[in-house]
């Protein structure tokens, strides 16, 4: 055990030290661990908004879509693009969609709503993994799968059978071209905790939705899922450059843009922000060690006097900057895992989801960004420690022993 880490621990864990040096370390140490937790909450939470949005947004949309400068892509099964000769990545999935407004209905009650028609085999989204009653079943032609918000309003459940009125040939209604009037079955319900989908969006079997809008062979697009997430926007850009009119790509961060805007405009500021917080819990230490230093100028002289060397003393007020620090991040991300722990297995924060889409505060915990908090914070603490610790080493044994 060195000279200086001796000392430093006498100074720590003597009893007899002042009471109110004993407070004011405490106060350095709630304030470490407050600042530590504090950033790896809002990491977890901003990490965590970015991964439940992405994957809620995927499930109902698939990665990229090709669609047409036209309404509608007619007979897609004869000109539909021979997406084998674009060389995609191996595990692609390819599947058309027909998708329009249309107008649901359950005995006096009526809402708008999106009509998705898809093949019952469709990969490329993954809404099955968010149904909460019933099925996600689309092989009868009748059947409809809608949100559980669009539901409520409606007053219906799974097995209920709704109306669905929508314009024929997207044509004003005459009588040569009746709007559509169809009876669905209501065999799946699902939630997203996402308002955009929860009460906006039904799915349909593609057959269906054909009669329903009076678009024979007609589609409005093709869903495309990528195996490699990371390869959207290189995928998407390549499509671009290869597709002819009337067809173009669009990936999930374009057709979403505005969500994926505003989280980053929320990860941007959060780390100045919070980094402030550390540095304003640091400057607690340096406080903290000045006053240490105050205190034992006496004995600082002493073990001058007695042939301690410069960075001896400096090493001594580093070492209790250090500890300090230490036991601050311990506490702070301890704290920061019990508040994660209990809002993910409790829920204790509801969100609107009209507003943050989605209903709950969604946390992503990742022992990186536990690390990473850590470390810097340790890091600052240890630079902030060398302040005091410089001018404990200037003091001269000779005028602290005097006036001692």
């Amino acid at each position: 055990m060195s000279f200086s880490f001796f000392i430093s621990k006498k100074y720590t864990l003597s009893k007899r030290d002042s009471k109110f040096i004993n407070l004011i370390s405490s106060i350095a140490i709630a304030g470490v661990a407050l600042g530590v937790a504090t950033l790896i909450i809002a990491l977890s939470i901003l990490n965590g908004f970015e991964k439940t949005l992405t994957e809620k947004i995927i499930d109902f949309d698939s990665h990229i879509q090709v669609k047409s400068y036209l309404t509608e892509i007619p007979s897609y099964k004869r000109i539909k693009p021979d997406f084998s000769k674009y060389n995609l990545p191996e595990g692609t999935v390819v599947n058309p969609y027909l998708e329009n407004l249309a107008i649901i209905s359950s005995k006096k009650i009526q809402e708008g709503v999106s009509i998705k028609g898809i093949y019952p085999d469709n990969s490329s989204i993954s809404v099955n993994r968010n149904i909460v009653s019933g099925a996600f079943i689309l092989t009868d032609s009748n059947s409809i799968v809608i949100g559980r918000k669009l539901a409520n309003k409606l007053y219906v459940q799974t097995g209920d059978r709704i109306t669905l009125f929508a314009l024929a040939n997207n044509q004003i209604p005459s009588a040569e071209n009746l709007p559509s009037i169809i009876k669905f079955k209501i065999t799946g319900i699902f939630e997203s905790g996402m308002a955009e989908y929860d009460d906006l969006a039904a799915f349909v079997n593609i057959k269906s939705a054909e009669k329903l809008f009076g678009a024979d062979n007609s589609v409005s697009g093709y869903d495309i899922k990528l195996k490699n997430v990371s390869q959207i926007d290189s995928i998407t850009s390549y499509l671009n450059s290869e597709l002819r009119y009337p067809f173009y790509a669009e990936s999930i961060y374009q057709t979403h843009r505005n969500i994926f805007t505003w989280i980053d405009l929320q990860k941007k500021p959060i780390p100045i922000i919070l980094g402030l917080i550390i540095i304003v819990a640091v400057f607690n230490i340096v406080g903290t060690l000045l006053m240490i230093v105050l205190e034992k100028t006496n004995a600082i002289g002493i073990l001058k006097s007695l042939g301690a060397k410069r960075n001896q003393i400096v090493k001594v007020f580093i070492y209790q900057g250090i500890f300090i620090s230490l036991i601050g991040i311990l506490i702070g991300n301890v704290l920061a895992f019990v508040l994660t722990f209990l809002q993910l297995e409790f829920n204790l924060i509801a969100l609107p989801s009209s507003v943050y889409f989605m209903s709950s505060v969604p946390i992503l915990l990742k022992p990186g960004t536990f690390m990473l908090v850590s470390i810097l914070t340790l890091i600052i603490s240890v630079l902030a420690s060398l302040i005091p610790s410089l001018i404990a080493s200037k003091i001269n044994p000779v005028s602290s022993l005097r006036f001692s």
